[in-house]
């Protein structure tokens, strides 16, 4: 009977360090996905309570990107400006969802609104991946000079409220960070951000971020170390993977597949 425990016991930790391992390689294969699909995936297939999943995959986040952030940061691959001017919206913005959050009431956050909120983040962040192109095109092909010059003045101030809307939407559900924060980055700056400090820029603002988020999960008890051993142990050589696949494999095809899951998860949480 013990015996038969400890097997399936070990069965599910190894199962966790897979789900990293596949997250991993689409990370490091479109540069999205991490947390729209880690979060679904201990919800639904694994079972983990809405607010430890969130919590959990905020620090994985958190781990895995920091690693990241070194390499842009010595590459000169971000844009230290734009980061700045993100974290000055998306501190605040996360504390202030964590106070909330943790005085909703433990049933509710658990229960409902984490999960109704995470659905609806894998939605946007779905069609985001999905006509991210066509997004930025509509703001660059103006031909509006004076319409240009005041989006250029009101860039700063557009930057701390898009850190804002991606601080309170990431600390509720840890989706949006890499989609939905590249995506509108994308459309704040169509021209200043080349695709390397593009990434780079998202991938360093996603960094204190998601660790403030962890720490008040962490705080509250929502956060499982064991299960997050195991998804890092699988996302790093996965991460490797994924971008060694890249000189082959063609990123639309798979950010199209990707879209595609993320909006049939968030529309069964959403149903549920």
């Amino acid at each position: 009977m013990i015996d038969t425990l400890l097997q399936s016991f070990f069965a599910l930790q190894w199962l966790n360090a897979l789900a990293g391992l596949l997250v991993g390689v689409i990370v490091g294969l479109t540069g999205v996905g991490g947390g729209s699909l880690m979060s679904p995936i201990l919800i639904l297939l694994f079972g983990v309570a809405p607010s430890t999943a969130v919590g959990t995959d905020l620090w994985f986040a958190a781990a895995t990107k920091s690693v990241g952030s070194v390499v842009h940061h010595r590459q000169d691959g971000a844009d230290h400006k734009i980061v700045g001017l993100l974290c000055l919206g998306s501190i605040p913005a996360a504390i202030l969802t964590l106070f909330i959050l943790f005085q909703t009431g433990e049933h509710q956050v658990k229960g409902g609104m984490i999960v109704t909120a995470l659905g609806a983040m894998l939605i946007v962040s779905s069609i985001a991946t999905l006509f991210r192109r066509q997004l930025v095109s509509a703001m660059i092909d103006t031909g509006d000079e004076d319409r240009a010059r005041r989006f250029v003045k009101a860039q700063p101030a557009l930057t701390v409220v898009a850190g804002a809307v991606l601080g309170a939407l990431v600390t509720l559900t840890s989706v949006g960070a890499g989609a939905l924060g590249a995506t509108l980055l994308l459309m704040l700056y169509p021209l200043r951000l080349t695709a390397k400090k593009l990434v780079g820029t998202d991938i360093m603002h996603a960094v204190p971020l998601t660790l403030v988020g962890g720490v008040g999960y962490l705080l509250a008890g929502s956060v499982d170390l064991r299960l997050l051993v195991m998804l890092l142990i699988g996302s790093i050589p996965g991460i490797i993977i994924g971008s060694r696949m890249t000189a082959w494999l063609d990123e639309r095809v798979v950010q199209r597949g990707l879209a595609v899951i993320l909006f049939l998860a968030g529309l069964k949480m959403v149903l549920a």
